[in-house]
């Protein structure tokens, strides 16, 4: 079964998150997969950009608890997004939720519907936003991550933006994409490239730096009895014993 879904037009490669069945869960056949889609992006000429989008009401539920892809993989995913050469653009038309939001900060633009929603949900199981740190420290208002990332409460577009997780939020997503889609369209490939890794060395400098201690702190946390009693009460639909 595929789990991306792969269209172009004008030199923009879509690449769709299409695993319905589970909320388009990272699991580690999809993180594969993706991975491999952006490989064959990155090398293709015809390519000048890639857009990241989703099938059904929800962009990326984040980790999949039954099927989840080691915490190396998922470092590896998001370093090659900031590192292909070519724009990457998330378009949003659904709920986005804990490692989803990793995929999110990774790409160079981001753009959502005023009615996505957004939830760090990592600490209400038991784990912490560990990897996703990597690309999401360096992009967002501090003060404004503090407290996604310490109550796990669902948050709305505008709140996003205002984080610095978004772009632009709009009530029609692809005609706020079609100025920055046309803007890349006749921007030169080589000077797209050079600028982009201007704009992502801090965050590539986090990733040399912090990238083995937070795959280490990731792979603890899951495997720890208050990450399994918090996934078992998710998959159980009730509240963790630590709820009072």
């Amino acid at each position: 079964m595929t789990l991306i879904a792969r269209t172009r037009a004008r030199a923009v490669e879509t690449l769709s998150l299409d695993s319905p069945h589970n909320r388009n869960a990272l699991s580690a056949a999809l993180v594969g997969e993706l991975a491999d889609a952006l490989t064959d992006a990155g090398k293709d000429t015809g390519v000048r950009a890639i857009v990241l989008t989703h099938t059904g009401n929800t962009f990326s539920a984040g980790a999949d608890l039954k099927d989840p892809p080691p915490p190396e993989a998922l470092v590896a995913l998001l370093r090659q997004i900031i590192e292909l050469p070519k724009p990457v653009v998330a378009r949003v038309t659904g709920h986005v939720r804990a490692g989803g939001l990793g995929l999110l900060a990774a790409c160079d633009i981001a753009v959502a519907a005023m009615d996505a929603t957004f939830a760090f949900t990592e600490v209400r199981i038991g784990v912490a936003p560990a990897v996703i740190s990597l690309p999401l420290l360096p992009r967002t208002n501090p003060r404004a991550l503090a407290r996604h990332y310490l109550t796990g409460e669902r948050f709305d577009a505008a709140q996003a933006q205002a984080a610095g997780l978004l772009t632009t939020c709009a009530d029609d997503v692809d005609t706020a994409l079609d100025p920055i889609l046309e803007g890349l369209r006749r921007s030169a490939p080589d000077a797209l490239a050079e600028t982009k890794r201007l704009l992502t060395a801090r965050v590539l400098e986090a990733f040399d730096r912090d990238a083995a201690d937070l795959t280490a702190l990731s792979a603890r946390l899951f495997s720890s009895p208050q990450a399994r009693e918090g996934m078992t009460a998710f998959l159980e639909r009730r509240d963790p014993a630590w709820v009072v």
